[in-house]
């Protein structure tokens, strides 16, 4: 089969292929209805990850990691860093029949920010816009901020991120090590955004940035991002509503 997606005409095409039976695209959608199928946005998943390390991950080190962090009285939070352009456009909007919807792009004024994240399955998200790239730097900066929210809950931080190169700078391990009695930094396995609970903070974000009016400036994409981060720091049910998946049921 040539189809990336499970659609109604390669379920077509594969019946054919395999039975000799030639049915309707109608046909087949009434059949997979019938069959309790519905279509479904896929998960993205990379060719190289490797799914004996994600199951090993899930049955075996991330309970260690919740024990461990239920031992030192700890909090787990999972991290993740994400980029905002104030040119994307996402969603479907309503138009007349056969017509098709207009919206306003924003030429030539391409506005770029980076931000850093951390979700725990309490409710709680912190966070940090920044204007530029993200590097090693700012990084160990979110760090301080965690340990230092941290100490004032009198809970050590166990963080939970992706395993990027930024993240094994000799830098930010030499940090860490002076750090230890206030923060553990555990790594997903390559390959593995799925795994990680933060990106769903940062579908929530993007989502509501490129279903508003594109802004121009700067200036204005950050005050969007921090309006919605501030929005969503402060409504800790919508933080939580992202743990509720099957697929991370674990981790809650």
């Amino acid at each position: 089969m040539e189809s990336a997606l499970w659609t109604r005409g390669a379920v077509m095409l594969f019946i054919e292929q395999e039975y000799a039976v030639r049915l309707s695209i109608r046909a087949v959608g009434d059949y997979l209805k019938r069959w309790g199928f519905t279509p479904k946005k896929p998960i993205k998943r990379a060719y190289e990850q490797r799914p004996e390390s994600v199951k090993q991950w899930i049955d075996q080190e991330y309970p260690a990691i919740e024990k461990r962090a239920k031992a030192k009285g700890g909090e787990i939070h999972w991290g993740d860093e994400t980029a905002l352009v104030n040119t994307d456009v996402r969603g479907r909007s309503y138009a007349p029949k056969g017509q098709t919807p207009v919206t306003m792009a924003v030429r030539g004024t391409r506005q770029k920010l980076s931000m850093i994240s951390t979700v725990t399955n309490q409710g709680k998200a912190s966070w940090m816009i920044i204007d530029g790239a993200f590097n090693h730097e700012k990084l160990i900066e979110f760090f301080e901020v965690l340990v230092a929210d941290g100490k004032r809950a009198g809970k050590k931080v166990f963080l939970i991120i992706d395993n990027l190169s930024v993240h094994h700078r000799k830098p930010v391990k030499a940090w860490l090590a002076e750090h230890q009695a206030d923060i553990e930094v555990f790594y997903l396995p390559s390959y593995s955004p799925e795994l990680n609970l933060d990106e769903r903070l940062n579908a929530d974000l993007k989502h509501v940035i490129s279903t508003r009016v594109p802004v121009i400036t700067k200036a204005k994409l950050h005050a969007a991002a921090k309006n919605h981060m501030a929005f969503i720091e402060t409504h800790s049910e919508r933080v939580k509503s992202y743990f509720q998946d099957l697929r991370v049921k674990y981790a809650a």
